[in-house]
């Protein structure tokens, strides 16, 4: 079977499935594991390359108001590809590349893929997926296998949670504000930890800076979508933050933290559960110091 897969968090799904040999296209974006970047893209982002956070914000806006899509397709690579399955999203037109974005290309495929759409809310959804790409690939018991440990590792950090639980503000971008949304309310739950702003299985947001903090956090967790860990740091270094950032208790405490988002928060794949075990590290940890 050769399989295209236009979502990152499929992609590690593949791998972790041991059909690593079978994919045959990617996205730009998918660089886990390491076998991923050598694999041909046949996904561009139509953004520019180093905007700030704003500036993409007003990208983004401007190409839903138009009906312009954030992604490019190379369909002659495709063509020539000849995949037998394209793995795809409707979750967010952000994200990653839609059927609408696929939807023109495949009338050109000859024979025509199946495609398997992914639209998970919530981590049991997450799992469900797993389980989906398994069927679709004929990897149904090694899915199986691969879910069952997602939960036992799931399952480890939850039984450490604290009897006091850290009141947590995930922010998937920071210039405007975004709260996350899906699966990442849960994992902070999951992980002993209280969600202020997030809600589960409902999209992110953006949010103001008055309800920000009222909110007043224990912990903030910056984890803007599709940024790793350094990229986190840079950017809150560099993003302008108004007078209010600087009165939070969670920023005067010391308590704001870059997590790598494409690692473990902004993909619905098989890493979420290490996401949980990251969190929970982290909320134990905390619970150990004293606030400022």
């Amino acid at each position: 079977m050769r399989i295209c897969s236009f979502l990152p968090s499929a992609t590690e799904t593949l791998f972790a499935l041991g059909l690593g040999d079978s994919i045959a296209g990617v996205t730009y974006e998918c660089d886990y594991p390491a076998e991923a970047r050598l694999k041909p893209v046949v996904v561009f982002s139509n953004l520019q390359p180093a905007l700030l956070e704003r500036e993409i914000h007003r990208e983004v806006k401007e190409s839903s108001a138009t009906g312009r899509s954030l992604y490019r397709l190379d369909a002659e690579k495709l063509r020539a590809l000849a995949p037998d399955l394209i793995i795809t999203q409707d979750l967010c037109q952000v994200c990653a590349a839609s059927p609408n974005d696929l939807a023109a290309v495949l009338a050109g495929l000859t024979p025509r893929p199946e495609v398997l759409c992914l639209n998970s809310y919530t981590v049991a959804e997450v799992l469900k997926d797993v389980l989906k790409v398994g069927i679709a690939t004929g990897h149904a018991v090694e899915a199986q296998q691969l879910v069952a440990r997602l939960k036992g590792q799931i399952n480890e950090a939850g039984s450490k949670r604290s009897a006091d639980p850290p009141r947590v503000l995930c922010l998937e971008w920071l210039d405007p504000p975004f709260v996350a949304g899906h699966w990442v309310p849960e994992m902070v739950a999951l992980a002993g930890g209280i969600d202020v702003l997030g809600k589960v299985g409902e999209h992110g947001r953006e949010i103001d800076w008055k309800t920000i903090t009222a909110s007043d956090p224990d912990v903030i967790l910056a984890m803007p979508c599709g940024f790793h860990t350094q990229e986190v740091e840079a950017e809150l270094k560099k993003v302008p933050f108004p007078a209010e950032w600087n009165a939070l208790r969670a920023v005067r405490n010391d308590r704001v933290f870059a997590v790598d988002a494409s690692s473990y928060f902004s993909r619905p794949g098989p890493r979420i559960a290490e996401g949980i075990t990251v969190l929970a590290g982290l909320f134990g940890r905390l619970q150990k110091l004293v606030p400022a």
